[in-house]
């Protein structure tokens, strides 16, 4: 079928809005016409190069909700008419990865920035006669998409799709990088660098696990008030001024845990996080930086005579067919809130502006809200 996509063709340039053609679904595979889409910071990565995908024209979109139109052969507990949330880590739970419990780890995350199915290794999506790589497999940036079973979770359909998307990736992130990753307990201190949508989404998850206080950091002041709703007991401009400030609150002591989730990592601030962090304490690494990049700053004989431990995380250590569920039902109950973490919602054209808006701090998260005049 031919429908159209948000693309970019080389480093450094904005999106185009083009005419793509999307095949039909192959074995194990199921076709998605798309509801909403999360604007994360990630799919900035590929504009800069800092996630190269293995080639061009690159479709972008990784957080996305929808609803199944097509099953291809041999698909199983999926069937049209399901509202689904499409996950940016495949799942496969048949892997050894995911038989030891680290199903964001599944080995088919191999095959994220390929390109090609994981399905039959051909290419579902053509542009201008070349074939297109999609982000994670997905390509959430257009109205359709065809996607392997491994990757969609069914949702309760009563979940708007604007707040049903975001946790195919960001939400699920940040509250994992608390509850799973950090494992933060209850009484213990907590500092969350960088408010963006995966930061909120890791304040939350602090709040809920019990943390006593919550130090919230970012440049933008206005970030910073969104934070203090969500539920943070101090907030800060930078972590240099919260050094002292979390010193003096905390008695010395420092954040036992500290979850860094800023727009894009710079190795020169690593010992800066471990700084605010207690001994014994941990950092949890969730931003990503540029795959280039492998210069860090680091004082080892700190790390070891305080017995501090530096942690990445990817995808908040989620099962993702347990845990997206979970937190819509979180969210349902009344405790999880998504609808304030939606700033502003954009039609697929104002993808740039939607881009814009989130480099210069004005969203907490941007989506994509696809309407019949997209298809």
């Amino acid at each position: 079928m031919k429908t159209k996509g948000a693309l970019i063709w080389e480093f450094n340039q904005p999106w185009a809005i083009e005419e793509i053609e999307i095949g039909d679904p192959h074995k194990g595979e199921v076709k998605v016409q798309m509801e909403a889409s999360g604007m994360c910071h990630s799919d900035h990565h590929l504009v800069t190069g800092g996630i190269p995908m293995a080639g061009f024209p690159v479709l972008g979109g990784h957080e996305g909700a929808g609803i199944v139109t097509e099953v291809g052969e041999g698909v199983e507990d999926l069937a049209p008419g399901d509202h689904v949330v499409l996950s940016f880590i495949p799942s496969c739970g048949k892997c050894p990865s995911c038989q030891a419990g680290l199903r964001n780890l599944c080995d088919l995350g191999m095959y994220l920035l390929g390109g090609a199915s994981v399905s039959d290794g051909s290419f579902r999506i053509q542009a201008r006669g070349q074939n297109v790589y999609p982000m994670t497999l997905l390509g959430t940036f257009s109205p359709y998409m065809v996607v392997h079973q491994s990757s969609v979770v069914k949702i309760d359909p009563s979940i708007p799709f604007e707040v049903a998307c975001l946790v195919g990736c960001g939400v699920t992130t940040g509250y994992g990088s608390a509850t799973h990753t950090a494992q933060i307990r209850p009484g213990q201190d907590v500092a969350v660098v960088g408010l963006g949508g995966v930061g909120i989404s890791a304040l939350q998850g602090a709040v809920n696990s019990g943390a006593r206080f919550i130090f919230a950091i970012d440049p933008v002041e206005w970030k910073r008030e969104q934070a203090l709703k969500f539920g943070a007991t101090h907030v800060y401009a930078t972590v240099e001024e919260a050094a002292g400030a979390i010193a003096e609150i905390t008695a010395g002591g420092m954040a036992k845990k500290t979850i860094v989730t800023v727009g894009e990592v710079n190795g020169d601030d690593v010992d800066l996080w471990m700084g605010i962090t207690a001994k014994a304490g941990t950092v949890v690494l969730t931003a990503m930086g540029s795959l280039l990049d492998n210069k860090v700053t680091l004082n080892l004989s700190m790390l070891t005579l305080l017995q501090k431990n530096l942690q990445g995380s990817l995808f908040g250590g989620a099962n993702p067919h347990y845990d997206i569920p979970q937190l819509l039902s979180m969210y349902k109950a009344g405790k999880l809130n998504l609808d304030d973490m939606v700033t502003r919602q954009y039609r697929l054209e104002q993808i740039n502006d939607g881009y814009r808006d989130m480099l210069e701090g004005r969203n907490i998260r941007g989506i994509i809200r696809y309407t019949d005049a997209d298809r």
